[in-house]
């Protein structure tokens, strides 16, 4: 049954899918950024919820029935990313009228509930995989966790349910976005068809050689879509992933071939992207000229440090959606069609050539 919606994070890789299939299904959606962008159907709110009080004037004529939230803000330190995050969360919900207040708030995490926050990541003493959500927060500060904290005080305090949901890396369109391996990706290869630069798998063997798994923008919309409207699926954590598994010894050459490159065999060696890109923001910028592309910064389309982050784990990663299946959640996407999907959105909106 459609209501109103508030989407925060609307412009972001998740929240701008989310908004989409809400007003497809019939929604009313508000859709909150610091800077909104203009999306179909979505009625924009600036705010910035770093500032309490301009958070809460801004919302005080939006009357949610399910609030989603898929934002967060990374800063230096994860003691920053708790302070600043938890704070971002507590603003949204003490902002929100309390007469009218949500029935449902869906806030988005993500494996580093598992694995660690960046300082610490795939470090220490790990739950084994596939990970499940009965295992247990790691004995470590994590700005997850301080966000669950203020959902969960919130909820306590005003009477609405909740739901966490937990993607692998997401897949999706955003420009300027800090978590992008998609578009990472696209453009990577894009730059070693221009150059004829080797297409070479940036990460480790572990990477390389084990099974992986991911999480499509839209299959993760349709999750929390259908957390907000079940029942059963209240006060819960949930992994959302595709539904597949797959090795990069075979993505990547998929890859490769829709870009029409051909794959570098992994010789076992990192090569972060960040190390190979790293002079590559003047060639974007004379390739994007010369096609009348949409973004000649590089910046705000990759972020090869996160993509390297991902790629260069030495532990294999995949992740258990039993819980969500056994309360009827059944939707599934194939990865590598969530990458070409991608690819051709890019290629539609001139974003690569």
């Amino acid at each position: 049954m459609a209501g109103t919606a508030l989407v925060v994070g609307a412009s972001g890789i998740v929240g701008s899918a989310t908004a989409a299939l809400l007003v497809e299904q019939g929604w009313t959606v508000h859709g909150l950024a610091r800077r909104p962008v203009e999306q179909a159907g979505v009625l924009p709110v600036a705010a910035d919820l770093q500032d309490a009080a301009a958070t809460a004037a801004a919302l005080a004529d939006v009357r949610p029935d399910a609030v989603f939230i898929t934002t967060w803000l990374r800063q230096d330190s994860e003691a920053e990313n708790i302070r600043v995050n938890s704070a971002m969360v507590r603003n949204l919900l003490d902002g929100l009228p309390r007469a009218t207040g949500p029935r449902h708030v869906a806030l988005v995490t993500g494996l580093k509930h598992y694995l660690g926050p960046f300082e610490a990541y795939g470090k220490g003493s790990l739950p084994q995989t596939p990970f499940r959500e009965d295992q247990g927060r790691l004995d470590v500060e994590n700005f997850y966790y301080a966000q669950e904290d203020e959902v969960f005080a919130a909820a306590a305090r005003d009477g609405f349910t909740w739901s966490v949901h937990r993607p692998h890396t997401v897949i999706g369109k955003a420009v300027g976005n800090a978590m992008n391996m998609g578009t990472t990706l696209a453009v990577y290869a894009t730059l070693c068809r221009e150059t004829g630069r080797p297409f070479t798998f940036p990460g480790s063997a572990a990477q390389w050689n084990g099974l992986t798994d991911m999480t499509d923008a839209r299959q993760l919309a349709r999750q929390l879509l259908w957390a907000a409207t079940t029942p059963a699926a209240a006060n819960e954590a949930f992994n959302i992933v595709n539904g597949d598994v797959f090795r990069w010894s075979w993505m990547w050459g998929r890859i490769a071939e829709w870009f029409g490159i051909e794959a570098v065999p992994f010789d076992g060696v990192l090569r972060p992207l960040e190390q190979q890109m790293a002079g590559d923001a003047p060639l974007w910028r004379q390739i994007a000229e010369r096609e009348g592309l949409a973004e000649p910064d590089l910046n705000r389309l990759a972020s090869p440090w996160h993509t390297d982050a991902d790629l260069g784990r030495p532990i294999e990663v995949v992740t258990d959606m039993s819980k969500s299946r056994r309360l009827g959640f059944t939707a599934y996407q194939p990865t590598d069609d969530a990458f070409f999907a991608l690819f051709d959105e890019l290629r539609a909106d001139r974003l690569i050539p």
